[in-house]
C-alpha cells in the first residue's frame, strides 16, 4: 500500500521543538496533512507523553505513519516500539531512512533534534516519506516480528 501522501501525526519533546516546527512546515509544503500533538514550546516536558500520543495513534491505525523527535531520538524510539504494530526507526542518516522503509516498512520515523540539523532532517523525512516498502521476503520477516509481541506476552504470562 502506498501511503506516501497519507496524513502524518507528529510529536516531540522540548529538545526537538525547533526541528519539529521546521519539519512540520516542510511536510505541509509537500501538500501532506500533518497533525501536531506537541510539544508546543521549548519548555521542558516529558517525552513519553508525546511518544504515547503518536505511537498510540499509529498502533490503532488512526494514522498510518508518524514522526517523533527528541534530543537524541533514543527515548522516543524506546517508547514507540513498545506499541503493537509500531515499527519505529531512529534515522539520523539517509541510508537508514531509506532502508527503514524499504526492508522494515517503518511506520514511525524518529529523529534526534540535537543530533542532526534542519537540512539533513528534511532530506531524511523526504526519503522516508517517498521510499516504498519492497515486500516479498521482507514481508515474511515482518510477519515474524509482529508475532514476537504475542510470544513475549505469552512467555511473560507463563513465567511470572
Amino acid at each position: 500500500m502506498d501511503d506516501s501522501g497519507a496524513p502524518i501525526i507528529l510529536g516531540c519533546d522540548h529538545a526537538a521543538y525547533d526541528l519539529k516546527e521546521n519539519i512540520k512546515a516542510f511536510i505541509k509544503q509537500k501538500g501532506v496533512e500533518i497533525h501536531d500533538v506537541g510539544a508546543y514550546s521549548a519548555e521542558s516536558v516529558d517525552y513519553p507523553d508525546f511518544g504515547y500520543l503518536v505511537a498510540g495513534a499509529v498502533s490503532t491505525g488512526e494514522y498510518s505513519r508518524g514522526i517523533l523527535l527528541c534530543g537524541t531520538g533514543l527515548g522516543m524510539s524506546m517508547v514507540a516500539n513498545k506499541f503493537r504494530h509500531v515499527r519505529a526507526a531512529l534515522c539520523n542518516d539517509l541510508f537508514s531512512a531509506i532502508m527503514s522503509r524499504r526492508h522494515n516498512n517503518a511506520n514511525v520515523l524518529v529523529l534526534g533534534g540535537r543530533v542532526i540539523g534542519d537540512v539533513l532532517a528534511r532530506e531524511i523525512v523526504s526519503a522516508w516519506m517517498e521510499t516504498p516498502f519492497e515486500g516479498g521476503r521482507h514481508q515474511r520477516r515482518l510477519a515474524k516480528f509482529e508475532n514476537m509481541g504475542c510470544l513475549a506476552a505469552a512467555s511473560a504470562a507463563n513465567n511470572p
